[in-house]
């Protein structure tokens, strides 16, 4: 029996990563990038990647920054906003509480930070009102909140008898009064202030919130009240009022997580009825936009494994690439980089790939100007990455190759394949300090390859729905020929392969292993095992039926089909299992159940899971453990 449950045991230490997780950890990060609406100010939180506090930075876009003036004892700061004048900002902070966050607002130059609230639970997404008057937030009153990416509560007693909505609060400037502006029965995911102030376009739906998101329904809510104007079968999101008032933008689309967008970019009356569809066949996947005339869009898309900033005419049809690029450019949702101007004239990006670390740039959009230098030491312990194309059922398709630092002639070397998490998402090129994995493995002499498979954003709607009722098929020949048009153009020894992911990658490699072994080693993160027991047991049901087409109460086969547990005695592959404890994604027992079926049959395999970690890893140190336990394992049996 090899089962470890993590921070009741000693950290391993692996000194043949220690150096590269050490470089990776001095990544100065930044998040919540805020531009004013005239383009002159902008605001930032920022922090160490081995580290987990987030401190707020203003300055003129000219320069210079500097952080919030420091106050005593520990505190976090996020969501930073500007007002519609551009002189205040609004802002959360902990600043002299115990992990509860609290809105403030700075008017830089001028007066001190003020704190307006007494909040009692989880508030997020500050927003001025367009007359400059009012400041709305979600708030779930007594309740946690940050979507499922973050560990579930441990639940005892009655189940699922108390649901505490996401509302939204309004903060009236004038007064210091705070009001509740959504109805009580009504979870909010995202919202915009119509251009008079005195309502707000919602994504939303009953509760429970963290699970209900893939049912959310467009709503219009004023004085108090909530009226639908849009239903789909698949996922809304980023609601955002036309200048005029009279329409309505969002993004629409298969999604299979929450604030991770992708789809097509729609258009409705303000008033509701049917929704025109701007990009349609587009093979892009738009995931924010922002309103810069009546009858003008920018948008932000994933194309295959880049992005692009483009705009939309509303009147003409005509769609105008601003820039594109490898990198991942997003606005809103779970991430963002990206913030532009009013006009659209300014803008701010985090910009970072592969072998570059993030730094801030500001100018027109493709015109960026670096703006920080905090990362001008922080160097890549791996090769320059590649862009891989290649072809499969009709489909063009691309992944990511990170080679080693140094590639020797006459050699070959050991390749990870790494499968994205979703299925919709799409692999990017990425500076890997958030997830480091895939620089963590390049430096110790492996290349790792990093393919977008049919189900991933990047190449238009159609393709984000192959695989619908057919996940692990279509996607793995993807995959694997993908793998076998790097092997031959690379230097890879096809009997030293290994393959890893997270999430749906965790899935997948689970599901990999079952059905070929070519692989001689395999890390299975936050994986699916079963998909029958997986649909009782995840705390996120709803992102299931689009997918599968019907719950598995009423088509148990679908899901049978798809289950890695259904061919678990064809697996020879040694599999290390990572999970955390509260994963309400992707729960613990999946990870039980594999690792339980490979002990009992013979095959390697350890399964180590993460005291209080949920899908995502927040603490520093247990995500530079897991990197080197993956690592170690692969060096075992690849190397």
């Amino acid at each position: 029996m090899r089962f470890l449950l993590l921070l009741a045991l000693p950290i391993l230490a692996f000194p043949q990563t220690a150096r590269v997780t050490a470089e990776i950890g001095k990544t100065v990060l930044y998040e919540g990038i805020a531009l004013s609406p005239d383009g002159k100010n902008l605001a930032w939180t920022q922090t160490i990647a081995s580290q987990e506090q987030p401190k707020l930075w203003v300055g003129a876009v000219s320069g210079p920054f500097a952080p919030v003036p420091p106050f005593t004892g520990p505190h976090e700061e996020s969501d930073p906003a500007w007002s519609p004048d551009s002189k205040t900002l609004a802002y959360l902070s902990t600043l002299g509480e115990k992990d509860q966050s609290q809105l403030w607002t700075l008017a830089p130059g001028t007066a001190a930070p003020k704190k307006w609230t007494r909040l009692k639970g989880f508030a997020g997404r500050p927003r001025w009102a367009p007359d400059g008057k009012k400041i709305a937030f979600l708030y779930i009153e007594g309740g946690s909140g940050g979507g499922p990416l973050y560990a579930a509560p441990v639940q005892t007693g009655v189940i699922d008898q108390e649901i505490r909505n996401q509302r939204i609060a309004v903060l009236d400037t004038a007064s210091g009064k705070m009001s509740m502006a959504s109805p009580a029965d009504l979870y909010i995911y995202d919202f915009d202030w119509s251009p008079d102030s005195k309502a707000f376009v919602t994504t939303g739906a009953p509760g429970p919130g963290d699970n209900n998101w893939w049912i959310a329904q467009l709503y219009v809510i004023r004085d108090g009240s909530a009226k639908s104007i849009y239903k789909t079968p698949w996922q809304l999101a980023v609601p955002r009022w036309s200048p005029d008032g009279l329409k309505v933008a969002f993004i629409e689309g298969i999604m299979s997580d929450e604030g991770f967008h992708g789809g097509d970019a729609m258009v409705i009356s303000a008033s509701g009825g049917s929704a025109a569809n701007v990009t349609p066949n587009r093979k892009t996947s738009p995931s924010a936009l922002f309103w810069l005339a009546n009858d003008r869009l920018l948008l932000t898309e994933a194309v295959k494994g880049g992005s692009a900033a483009t705009e939309v005419s509303l009147s003409t049809g005509k769609i105008t690439t601003l820039w594109e690029g490898p990198e991942d450019l997003h606005a809103f949702g779970n991430f963002p980089n990206f913030a532009v101007s009013r006009d659209g004239n300014k803008s701010a990006f985090i910009q970072a790939n592969f072998n570059k670390p993030p730094e801030i740039v500001v100018g027109p959009i493709g015109q960026w100007k670096p703006l920080t230098l905090n990362n001008a030491s922080v160097r890549a312990a791996w090769g320059e990455a590649q862009s891989v194309e290649w072809t499969n059922d009709g489909y063009q398709l691309q992944g990511w190759l990170l080679p080693p630092a140094k590639v020797e002639a006459g050699r070959k070397y050991a390749m990870i394949t790494l499968i994205h998490g979703g299925p919709s998402g799409s692999q990017k090129s990425n500076w890997p300090a958030g997830f480091a994995l895939p620089g963590v493995l390049a430096s110790q002499g492996y290349f790792v390859f990093m393919p977008n498979p049919r189900g991933s954003y990047g190449q238009g709607e159609a393709f984000t729905r192959a695989n619908i009722k057919d996940f692990g098929a279509g996607d793995l020949r993807d995959i694997m020929t993908g793998l076998d048009a790097t092997l031959g153009r690379f230097p890879i020894d096809p009997e030293r392969l290994g393959v890893t992911g997270w999430s749906y990658g965790g899935y997948m490699t689970m599901w990999t292993i079952t059905q070929t072994g070519r692989f001689k080693a395999a890390m299975a993160g936050a994986g699916i095992a079963n998909w029958q027991s997986y649909y009782g047991q995840n705390l996120i049901d709803q992102w299931m039926i689009p997918f599968f087409g019907a719950s598995v109460y009423d088509d148990p086969a679908v899901y049978a089909k798809s289950s890695p547990i259904q061919f678990i005695k064809n697996v020879k592959t040694p599999t290390l299992i990572i999970v955390g404890e509260l994963d309400a994604e992707c729960p613990a027992p999946q990870s039980y159940e594999f690792w339980h079926a490979l002990r009992t049959l013979g095959v390697p395999t350890e399964l180590v899971v993460y005291a209080g970690e949920g899908h995502r890893f927040m603490k520093p140190k247990n995500r530079v453990d897991f990197q080197d336990r993956t690592v170690a394992w692969f060096q075992k049996y690849l190397k």
